[in-house]
């Protein structure tokens, strides 16, 4: 996964500590500083590779429109601010997207995924939120995912991530060659059950139960798998 260098620059405290504190959590994301005076930052873009700036455009001594003017395309551009009438010039200015003050970490997600270059993915991977960050989880890991009411747990050999989100989704996101639910609150890895005992499938030192209404799929998709 490639990392992306970037920076911030706003001349006022509040939002660059909020953005500091985004990019933290995205895993792709590498703070290289944020400033509050553009003239230092400038000086950083022309001496070190950065590939994404989120760029206040209200600033007293250089405004984000003369900045990035300055910077001819060297970085790409997030336009961070409280005034909605420089819209049209951002976009005139081919900036990666507009983001309105006061930002939501959602908002700031969706812009961001636009500065990550599509490459296809060797390794399979999930992105979740869980402990107000994003993490990767690779699917050849995951172990089973329970499922918690409003929230799952997705359980891996080292730890067990628990976020918001429905089972149902995540039949739809996992492949089903790799796996099956077998319950209404468990999903498991196919590749990872060790034994099975009746109605009791075995993966390590956890027990997962297989409900009536997913027994027949699920020792069909067996049978499927060379049962002998």
């Amino acid at each position: 996964m490639q990392i992306l260098q970037c920076i911030i620059i706003d001349d006022e405290p509040l939002p660059r500590v909020l953005l500091c504190d985004y990019i933290k959590r995205v895993p792709y994301l590498q703070l290289a500083g944020a400033y509050a005076n553009p003239l230092d930052a400038l000086s950083v873009v022309q001496q070190q590779p950065i590939d994404l700036i989120f760029l206040d455009v209200q600033m007293p001594e250089l405004n984000g429109v003369q900045f990035m003017e300055l910077i001819n395309g060297k970085s790409k551009v997030i336009f961070t601010t409280a005034y909605p009438n420089y819209a049209l010039k951002g976009y005139e200015l081919d900036v990666l997207d507009y983001l309105l003050k006061p930002i939501s970490f959602e908002r700031f997600l969706k812009a961001v995924s636009k500065a990550m270059p599509y490459t296809p993915m060797t390794e399979k991977v999930l992105f979740v939120k869980a402990e107000h960050k994003i993490i990767k989880v690779s699917l050849s890991e995951i172990q089973y995912i329970e499922g918690l009411k409003e929230y799952i747990a997705i359980h891996t050999p080292d730890k067990k991530i628990i976020t918001l989100q429905s089972m149902k989704k995540m039949e739809e996101v996992l492949p089903a060659a790799e796996f099956m639910r077998t319950h209404k609150s468990f999903i498991v890895a196919l590749d990872k059950i060790d034994s099975i005992d009746r109605n009791r499938i075995f993966i390590k030192n956890n027990v997962i139960p297989i409900g009536d209404t997913y027994k027949d799929p699920f020792f069909a998709r067996l049978n499927n798998k060379n049962l002998l």
